[in-house]
């Protein structure tokens, strides 16, 4: 086990304090938007003098042999502390079929890795989970197309949208979500002013109480970073979820979402295969989208963790990627799950103290450690609270 130091991403949603408060150094201004622990070949972390990358080069038997097996010799996950000031763009990422597929197409058709139309940067999918560490507000899937036309019409706006919107009951399910959605991004000359229609009805009712409350102000936050822009339709068709800390919403390939504003713990299959769907400056593959998004509707699902022994408890997700623990100490050992494979940890609070075998290693909040395959007797004492990241394949 050695002592990682992650890297920091400065884009522009991102807050200016939360992620310097964590890690114990003074906010310079700028904004700080991720915190990355991992092997990411953009921006891997250092361990001891060299990039956590190199060092699997060097030593692919780091990982253990059951993640080597499946996901060769690297890495397959990455940990990240995400602080969003505004919103992300509307956002979808690919499965493993369809990230194959896409990769392979766009390397056949000579599209370079870094041009700003290549969609599929890798053929991996990316299935994430966000774990608040304070209230985290994000948009989450589609909601039922009538209680979104029944709140364009609270809103008084119906009428004027009808040309837009009138599929969300004349048609069923996700077809109507589908010819709405696209509809939308497509949007331009008279019919994009639609947009400042719905942000001008928005300020009529943005003290309501209730979901229409919550739809207009949803309306208003998004305007005030993207003005006027045929995206905000798009994401007034999503689930707006309010995650308390501790609670955590899965993000599964097909499923459009869009992080608003909040800190969180994010763990996701090492992959930067992001296909955007609006709400941004960036290329938005259309063709693209229809393919890979799941347009079906339904109610968010927010995930607790479960209690697996004393101290550690699993956010339980299906992926094979990652699996992510929370350990709570109380001043006693807890041994730390995910043995047998490579795993990084990071404290979010208190201080610990971690031990493997005859080595010991103090962390104290915003600390960060990489475990290898053989550290399998790992323990963490005090009363640190700590996230941590390994292969999910048990």
């Amino acid at each position: 086990m050695q002592s990682l130091h992650g890297t920091v991403q400065h884009y522009a949603w991102g807050t200016t304090d939360a992620i310097p408060a964590l890690l114990g150094v003074p906010a310079d201004g700028r904004p700080v938007a991720e915190y990355w622990l991992g092997a990411h070949p953009l921006s891997p972390s250092m361990v001891e003098g060299e990039t956590l990358e190199a060092l699997i080069h060097e030593h692919p038997e780091l990982i253990g042999e059951p993640s080597r097996k499946t996901f060769g010799d690297q890495v397959p996950y990455l940990l990240k502390v995400l602080s969003a000031r505004h919103a992300l763009s509307l956002q979808v990422h690919p499965s493993r079929d369809q990230a194959r597929e896409g990769y392979a197409r766009e390397n056949e058709a000579g599209i370079a890795l870094d041009a700003p139309e290549r969609t599929y940067r890798d053929d991996w999918p990316k299935p994430e989970i966000l774990i608040a560490l304070d209230e985290f507000h994000t948009l989450s899937g589609f909601r039922d197309p009538k209680r979104t036309a029944a709140l364009f019409e609270q809103l008084g706006v119906a009428d004027d949208l009808a040309s837009v919107i009138g599929p969300l009951t004349e048609r069923k399910g996700s077809a109507a979500l589908a010819e709405v959605f696209l509809d939308v991004l497509s949007l331009h000359g008279e019919r994009a002013k639609l947009s400042e229609l719905v942000c001008a009805a928005a300020m009529r009712h943005k003290d309501a109480g209730g979901e229409l409350g919550e739809f207009a102000r949803t309306v208003l936050e998004l305007d005030e970073v993207f003005p006027a822009d045929p995206g905000i339709l798009a994401a007034l068709l999503m689930n707006r979820v309010v995650l308390q800390p501790g609670e955590a919403i899965f993000v599964p390939a097909g499923h459009m979402h869009a992080h608003l504003r909040g800190t969180g713990i994010e763990v996701m299959a090492n992959s930067d295969n992001v296909i955007r769907g609006g709400l941004t400056n960036k290329h938005v593959d259309v063709g693209e989208l229809v393919k890979v998004v799941d347009f079906a509707s339904g109610d968010p699902e927010i995930t607790h963790p479960e209690q697996v022994a004393d101290g550690v408890e699993r956010y339980v997700t299906p992926c094979r990627e990652f699996a992510v623990w929370r350990i709570t100490g109380d001043g006693t050992a807890v041994t730390l799950p995910g043995t047998g494979s490579a795993r990084v940890l990071l404290v979010v609070s208190g201080d610990g103290e971690l031990a493997s075998g005859e080595q010991r290693l103090h962390l104290g909040k915003g600390g960060a450690a990489f475990l290898t395959a053989t550290d399998d007797a790992a323990t963490l004492t005090g009363d640190a609270v700590a996230f941590v990241a390994a292969p999910g394949l048990r």
